[in-house]
């Protein structure tokens, strides 16, 4: 099996990223409890929202990745916003009884898990970023 280390660099440079594949991770686990859940119609609305709160994740790391840095911290606060709004939806999800407390815990700690992720990324580039920088069209792809 290929570890990250032994995978030739990407095109794209979010494809060498932990949290950009942590993100795709955490789509197809909503998935998958999405797809427990069909045969109730009821549910279907509510998984939707879900899966395309997951979706904002990974999808903003991926645009903000192309843009300069000052972009690229911007979309990754916008990826974040994704990830809290998940924990809205499965708070509301175990609370009626949707998902498992375990499956609650197990959304919680990766959605954690992402968010240090995230804010570590925005804080290695805004140490990064050299005055009169932040407005440089530098992309980083």
């Amino acid at each position: 099996m290929e570890s990250e280390h032994d995978r030739p660099a990407t095109f794209f440079r979010f494809e060498d990223l932990r949290v950009y594949h942590k993100a795709l991770e955490y789509v197809d686990w909503v998935h998958i409890m999405a797809k427990k859940a069909k045969e109730e119609p009821s549910l279907r609305v509510f998984f939707e929202r879900f899966l395309s709160a997951t979706l904002g994740i990974p999808m903003n790391i991926a645009e903000g990745s192309s843009r300069n840095k000052s972009q690229f911290v911007y979309y990754l606060k916008m990826a974040k916003s994704s990830v809290r709004e998940c924990v809205v939806l499965s708070t509301i999800a175990m609370s009626r009884g949707v998902i498992s407390e375990s499956e609650y815990d197990e959304s919680k700690n990766r959605l954690m898990e992402m968010t240090k992720m995230i804010g570590a990324l925005i804080g290695s580039l805004q140490r990064s970023v050299k005055p009169g920088e932040l407005d440089d069209e530098d992309n980083l792809d």
